[in-house]
């Protein structure tokens, strides 16, 4: 019933949201008669706000289009290396015409970007992506919003996705050898699952993995995030955020968690923030800044653009990682492809070293519950592990911005050129 109530509403703001775009576009023209009203700048500025507000915000794309290698330019390709059902492979290929600079990016490292399925989509690393490739051949997964995904294709678990990952890997060892794992947030946690299974089964392991920013232990510096997910019962969350898909949508009668739940959530976590820089896009459009008003759209039109998760996945993370704690318990079993339950067993990686990275101010996964990943993966030598914590740098911080470019970036950089060969 919700998820249809808001689907209703948002066709209402929609409507209203194209009329305000007309009206402050007509304000904001200097051939219109509007526009010459001794108030129209002030008019232009709030429709544009209320557009902004009730507009539609749909899949963003990475625009990743070109970028210049030792003074010569390389075009940039996206392709879909792996199709599945709820997440392409994507890999950014890229071409030149300089023989040179081609025989250089062929022979840097692959890099695996495992993006997070935690509302928002994988353009939300792109700022990653484009850092990654001046140095790495990039492929990253890109995780399909739920509501596209028609029922006949069955449910979406954890344990999928720890099988997507290592059917990745698989992949990328496959065509080019080997590969380096980087994981953002969520994603921690089935990734180190997924070596791990690979390790317990004597398979090849990947060269490097790093782990930013993730609850691989929600235990320690719980934040609210984890707050809120002890303080309500397994069952208060599947009665009371778990809905139906309506009959407007591909996925129609899928069971989901919905993106605007989660976007809400996103929200109340910084109300006044949030707030604020909306008023400052309206002073922006006042002054005729049109550099701020830009970063403005940019921003939202990515933290606005959220996804549905399947209700499977979303269930077994609030159980799995933030109620009982399994990967850091060691009491975790993931069914592989064929439904035969494995235990994870971290301590059974022993040839591929990890590098743990967490944001000193971080409000989603406090400090320590990526770095224990370094516990529980006590069959590596002391050499094989790194750690690196960002002064200043929130959440967000540690994989976009400066702090990314100045200091996680080259410390990664570092890493997995260390660990390139074996």
């Amino acid at each position: 019933m919700l998820y249809q109530l808001h689907e209703n509403q948002r066709s209402v703001k929609h409507s209203i949201a194209r009329f305000a775009q007309s009206a402050s576009r007509a304000y904001a023209n200097p051939l219109s008669p509007l526009a010459q009203l001794p108030f129209a700048k002030n008019l232009s500025a709030s429709y544009g706000l209320m557009h902004r507000l009730g507009k539609d915000y749909k899949k963003p794309s990475f625009k990743l289009e070109a970028m210049d290698v030792d003074g010569h330019s390389v075009l940039i390709h996206e392709v879909v290396d792996i199709a599945r059902p709820f997440c392409d492979l994507l890999s950014f290929k890229r071409l030149s015409d300089d023989i040179a600079t081609l025989k250089k990016i062929g022979d840097q490292p692959v890099v695996l970007l495992v993006a997070p399925l935690s509302g928002h989509y994988a353009t939300l690393l792109r700022d990653t992506v484009k850092t990654l490739l001046q140095d790495h051949k990039v492929f990253i997964t890109d995780w399909k919003n739920a509501s596209l995904v028609p029922v006949a294709e069955g449910e979406f678990h954890l344990d999928d996705y720890v099988n997507y990952v290592q059917d990745f890997i698989r992949h990328l060892q496959r065509v080019h050898g080997n590969c380096h794992v980087v994981s953002v947030c969520q994603p921690t946690v089935p990734v180190l699952a997924a070596i791990a299974l690979m390790a317990s089964r004597g398979e090849q392991q990947p060269l490097s993995m790093t782990m930013m920013g993730g609850p691989i232990d929600a235990r320690e510096s719980p934040t609210s995030v984890n707050e809120f997910a002890t303080g309500k019962s397994f069952e208060w969350f599947e009665n009371n955020v778990i809905y139906t898909v309506p009959a407007n949508h591909p996925g129609a009668g899928r069971r989901v968690y919905p993106g605007f739940l989660q976007h809400t959530g996103f929200i109340a976590m910084n109300p006044q923030s949030h707030t604020q820089h909306h008023v400052d896009y309206f002073n922006d459009l006042l002054k005729d800044d049109a550099v701020a008003a830009e970063t403005h759209r940019k921003f939202y039109d990515e933290y606005n653009a959220v996804l549905d998760m399947d209700a499977a996945f979303y269930l077994d993370t609030i159980k799995v990682v933030f109620q009982d704690y399994n990967l850091a318990l060691g009491t975790w079993d993931v069914k592989d492809s064929t439904g035969v339950p494995e235990r994870v067993r971290p301590q059974d990686i022993t040839q591929t070293p990890v590098l743990s990275v967490e944001g000193e101010l971080d409000d989603i996964a406090g400090i320590g519950q990526t770095s224990a990943v370094h516990t529980l993966c006590s069959g590596l030598s002391a050499s094989q592990h790194q750690h690196l914590e960002i002064p200043g740098a929130g959440h967000y911080g540690i994989f976009s911005g400066h702090r990314w470019h100045e200091v996680t970036y080259p410390a990664l950089k570092t890493f997995i050129a260390a660990h390139h060969t074996r």
